[in-house]
């Protein structure tokens, strides 16, 4: 706080460079450096943080000191301690040229690339660190995370070793390396490695939370439990305790357990609002949806300005189908700080069920997602050299977080499965954070196989560019885990999204949206931000069911009940009063016909009562409904005759289980693309006479079905083998025409840019 003293300081540095300056002009002399008092000054400045001061005499040495290396490497330190990021960077590398034998400029420059997540400049960085002196164990470790923030584990895995050996009490390491190979499925030696890491920090939540996991993989539930209450924080701080404890027994997927120290953490004070919000999200992963809605809404009591709190309320009511309630929360979230992709993806997922609005008011609301979050700099928006593909295969990249056991298994493996490895080189970005036998399987059908979980924007960006992808594919849209930010980079000449999401991404810096003409029918391009592309002849899905799982098809049901009954096993969000008034109305024309509605949505007693109100003061007796959660899904399509739609948001992947088990399904055509979804599957099956275009049509149809009991006996019998039969499940037919649209975008960017 010795302000004048300071001050005395920098006013006599700069007399002395003054008169250094006008001696030397005066004699005609020309030095090669500055005086080791400046430099020394320079440094006492940097002690006492007067960085802009010592920044400001850095510039003019270093105007007048062009070649003397260790001012730009002073500038560069200075210039990061004022967060003047670029910069910082370009005297950082001009230190380096000057001073290639410098160490400490090397790692300075390596340390700011890393900020910077230009890991793929970082690594030759640490490799000359490494190889200058090979028993600098953080250097090992530095290289060792620039190659796993590439997604190169098996190189970075004896970098982390090599840093153990020479330092076997490096926290970091351990941590690093436990980290990896708990990825790599190496269970065994992760929890060995962590047990280590424990000696160390013995009370650290983070690694018993870790070590848990590993414990919980390896089926050892209780011990994960222990390992877990045996890292408690110091008792003194006994109101963090059960939170902390909660957190992680949730983040295992140990509910209950979590939930009784979220309980028991409120009792010692119901105004953290944080817990409250922590309560609301383990409810809701356990569906018990109204208690989950009501501690996020105490949570908004206690504070109305928690962005997360709106955001847990809102995602809870599209869980439970109010879908306004759900556009209101996330609006609300959105409103404040800070306005994130993620409650932006959740908005436009929530918009996509409206009945009410146009596809045009839908669509300026992903309009308005590319103006936030769709613009980069053009100057990270380098020109693509990739080679001509004459005589080459294609560097095709999917990126994907469902690399896993997940429903999108179910059509991206057969695709990728399915892949000419004489065409494409495919490569996998995955996002995971922890794989399973799924993901297993997908190393077997891609040649590189990148993790990206912790990898920035920008660092997956620079990765794919270096990799030299030529069409790179989104299969998430704006599900969760999605790396569409990548996307606004244009790491690759082509970028197109396919399935995961079922509608347009938003961001015009993806170039094709891959669908079909049912899904995008011609004139509705207006209505996506990338350009459509519509393969030919064919459904843009292909399916590959679990028929181990699934077993056989049954007789039909209403031949042993005398009743028809029809259902459906969509999510609770696309049902609205408009669909169930047209259910209702099929009822009242089936006066002995059954409705299931079953799906997770409806685990809660509460939400099953909601609906089953909405069907009864349509004049439907209660008895005819069947409302709840039942699983595996196919044993419940066993019990129902004949399948419903929903719209304007059709269904997706339980249509396919649903025609893969025998049941017709009616669908009514609507908004491309997410309201012909089941248009186009049924087109693909070579059944377009089970779609509809108005609501009385899709009554008549339904009826149709339901009056002719032996035709349905029939087509029940004998859809399993047409649906195998058609283009639905041709994998090898499928995959040639996505090669071929591959190859046709590519060539179209090579002629653009000839």
């Amino acid at each position: 706080m010795d302000e004048k003293g300071f001050a005395g300081k920098v006013e006599q540095a700069y007399v002395q460079m003054f008169e250094r300056w006008a001696t030397r002009t005066a004699v005609g002399a020309v030095e090669a450096s500055p005086s080791a008092d400046e430099m020394n000054g320079l440094v006492a400045l940097f002690n006492d943080e007067a960085y802009a001061q010592g920044a400001e005499i850095l510039h003019l040495l270093v105007e007048r000191y062009p070649r003397h290396g260790y001012s730009w490497k002073l500038l560069g330190s200075f210039l990061q301690k004022l967060n003047q990021v670029a910069p910082a960077l370009q005297a950082k590398q001009r230190a380096v040229q000057l001073l290639p034998n410098d160490m400490e400029a090397l790692f300075n420059l390596a340390m700011a690339y890393e900020q910077q997540g230009m890991v793929l400049k970082a690594e030759p960085c640490y490799r000359s660190l490494t190889a200058h002196n090979p028993a600098d164990a953080e250097a090992h470790h530095n290289l060792g995370n620039s190659l796993l923030r590439q997604g190169r584990y098996a190189e970075a895995m004896p970098c982390y070793r090599e840093s153990l050996r020479l330092e076997p009490d490096s926290v970091a390491s351990h941590h690093s390396l436990a980290w990896l190979l708990q990825n790599l499925g190496q269970l065994v030696e992760a929890e060995s490695v962590l047990r280590s890491l424990l000696q160390l920090v013995p009370r650290d939540v983070q690694v018993s939370m870790q070590l848990g996991r590993v414990l919980l993989r390896q089926g050892r539930r209780q011990e994960a439990k222990v390992c877990i209450r045996n890292a408690a924080v110091e008792p003194e701080d006994a109101e963090a305790n059960p939170v902390q404890q909660g957190n992680s027994f949730m983040e295992l997927g140990l509910w209950s357990d979590a939930e009784a120290e979220f309980r028991k953490a409120l009792e010692i004070d119901a105004t953290a609002d944080q817990v409250w919000v922590n309560l609301a999200n383990c409810l809701k992963d356990q569906f018990r949806l109204v208690e989950a809605n009501q501690c996020a809404l105490q949570a908004i009591e206690v504070n109305p300005g928690s962005m997360v709190a709106w955001a847990t309320h809102a995602s809870v009511m599209l869980m439970v189908g109010d879908r306004n309630a759900a556009e209101a929360g996330f609006r609300r979230a959105m409103a404040l700080p800070p306005l994130t992709s993620a409650n932006f993806s959740s908005l436009l997922f929530a918009l996509n069920y409206d009945p009410d609005r146009s596809p045009e008011e839908i669509y300026e609301n992903y309009a308005e997602y590319d103006r936030q979050f769709g613009v980069v700099p053009a100057a990270l928006l380098a020109p693509h050299d990739n080679p001509p593909a004459a005589r080459r295969r294609l560097k095709v990249g999917y990126v994907s977080p469902d690399f896993r056991n997940h429903v999108c298994t179910f059509f991206i493996e057969p695709l990728l499965s399915q892949h000419d490895a004489n065409l494409v080189e495919v490569y996998a970005y995955a996002e995971l954070k922890h794989e399973d036998a799924s993901s297993q399987r997908y190393k077997g059908y891609v040649e590189h196989w990148v993790p990206t979980m912790g990898m920035s924007d920008m660092a997956l960006a620079q990765r794919i560019r270096a990799d030299g992808i030529d069409v790179l594919v989104d299969l998430a849209g704006h599900t969760s885990g999605n790396r569409l930010g990548v996307f606004a980079y244009k790491p690759a000449p082509v970028s197109l999204s396919w399935m995961g999401y079922g509608y347009t991404t938003g961001l015009r810096s993806i170039d094709y949206y891959l669908t079909d003409v049912v899904g995008a029918p011609m004139g509705s391009e207006h209505l996506f931000a990338e350009a459509p592309w519509r393969l030919p002849d064919t459904a843009a899905w292909v399916y590959r069911p679990p028929q181990a799982v699934m077993g056989a098809v049954n007789l039909l049901p209403a031949l042993e009940r005398g009743y028809v009954t029809i259902g459906t096993l969509t999510r609770g969000i696309r049902v609205n009063p408009l669909t169930i008034r047209v259910w209702a109305s099929i009822l009242h024309r089936l006066p002995t016909a059954h409705i299931v509605i079953d799906s997770s949505s409806f685990k809660d007693h509460s939400v099953q009562q909601s609906m089953v109100d909405q069907f009864t003061a349509l004049g439907i007796a209660e008895d005819r409904l069947h409302i709840g959660f039942s699983s595996p899904p196919w044993d419940v399509l066993r019990g129902i005759d004949i399948g419903l739609d929903c719209f304007p948001h059709n269904s997706g992947t339980t249509l396919f289980e649903t025609l893969y088990m025998g049941l017709p399904y009616v669908t009514l055509a609507g908004r491309p693309s997410v309201g012909r979804l089941g248009s186009t599957i049924l087109q693909g099956l070579g059944r377009s006479e089970w779609i509809a275009h108005t609501e009385d049509e899709y009554i008549e149809k339904v009826v149709a079905l339901a009056s002719d009991l032996p035709a349905l006996a029939h087509i029940r019998a004998t859809q399993r083998s047409k649906m195998e039969a058609s283009q639905l499940m041709d994998e090898p037919g499928f995959a040639r025409k996505v090669e071929a649209a591959y190859a046709q975008m590519f060539a179209l960017w090579e002629e653009k840019n000839a």
